[in-house]
């Protein structure tokens, strides 16, 4: 008998070892408050969340975004306006902040999507760059002093105090585990599979009868509302809303996060978003730049590793 005989397939054995890397993967982020500030680990699973919502448009879709920050930002403020002023419950501020964002993307996406390449990018751009004055002049944003001391509040009606941030931390971890896995399913859906024969040909996606336009606008209005979800979250952990998540550099932000992480994979944006906020948090006080630093680290992954970090890790298993 040969002696790989004994042996299991490798795509058995590939099936494991992601098992197994999975399960890992859920233990750390559980034990994780109990090691690191929860806060910063609170901060790591929204802008995780913001990549991902970002990474199922320009991934899978292959479009590029410049004005993501657009809902990331309308959904921080709705959601921070619904709990201050009008005294909604946690839960149902979140959900605002994502409807917020998912609308945003809704009219954003609807002229967006009839230009393609850089002239979308640049649609992106100047639609949030509107949606950016109207948060700078707008009386219920609170203009450069934006929205502060949010409301933590009881999350069910008071079954769970969210000023504790270990309370919080396994909320916010249930939220993005939720849009991670609301990513997953898209992409591995017939709709998914629609998007990325767009992505590949969108000529031949339109001879096969495909109406693109609808397909490319779902999917817009789909990464609107995931990234207005993330913002929502982050506007309750950190109590407070400002132009900066509204801004421009934002999006540059999150593009970042995901070329990092890698484009068009599934865990990418949770590592590219991990190793972008640890870099602003750990050298904040450092005499060194975080900005050149930032960029140093992002020159040295676009020369090592083609396919963002997560993306290169998986090619090399590939291979083997």
């Amino acid at each position: 008998m040969p002696a790989d005989a004994a042996q299991p397939p490798r795509s058995d054995r590939n099936r494991a070892l992601y098992a197994g890397l999975a399960i890992l993967g859920i233990l750390a982020v559980i034990a994780a408050p109990f090691v690191v500030y929860p806060v910063f680990l609170m901060k790591i699973l929204c802008f995780a969340l913001f990549a991902a919502a970002f990474n199922l448009l320009i991934g899978y879709v292959g479009l590029l975004s410049f004005g993501h920050a657009a809902f990331f930002g309308g959904g921080a403020y709705a959601s921070a306006h619904a709990l201050k002023v009008w005294g909604w419950p946690p839960e149902l501020g979140i959900l605002f902040g994502a409807a917020v964002g998912a609308l945003l993307g809704l009219v954003m996406g609807f002229f967006a999507i009839r230009r393609q390449g850089i002239y979308f990018a640049m649609i992106t751009l100047a639609l949030a760059q509107m949606v950016f004055f109207v948060c700078l002049q707008a009386p219920f944003t609170g203009g450069e002093d934006g929205i502060q001391n949010v409301p933590r509040g009881h999350l069910l009606g008071g079954l769970l105090d969210l000023s504790v941030n270990l309370n919080l931390y396994y909320v916010v971890l249930a939220i993005t585990a939720f849009g991670l896995f609301a990513v997953w399913r898209v992409v591995h859906s017939p709709f998914g599979a629609v998007l990325q024969a767009i992505r590949e040909n969108e000529p031949r996606a339109i001879s096969l009868g495909y109406r693109v336009d609808r397909y490319k606008l779902g999917a817009f209005v789909m990464s609107a509302g995931l990234a207005g979800l993330a913002g929502g979250t982050k506007a309750l952990v950190f109590q407070l809303a400002t132009l900066t998540d509204v801004a421009w550099q934002m999006s540059g932000e999150v593009i970042l996060m995901t070329l990092l992480g890698g484009i068009g994979t599934l865990p990418g944006p949770v590592v590219g978003a991990a190793l972008v906020a640890a870099l602003e948090h750990y050298f904040a006080t450092s005499s060194f730049p975080v900005t050149i630093l930032t960029g140093l680290v992002f020159m040295a992954c676009v020369l090592l590793f083609r396919r963002g970090i997560v993306g290169e890790v998986l090619h090399r298993l590939r291979r083997r």
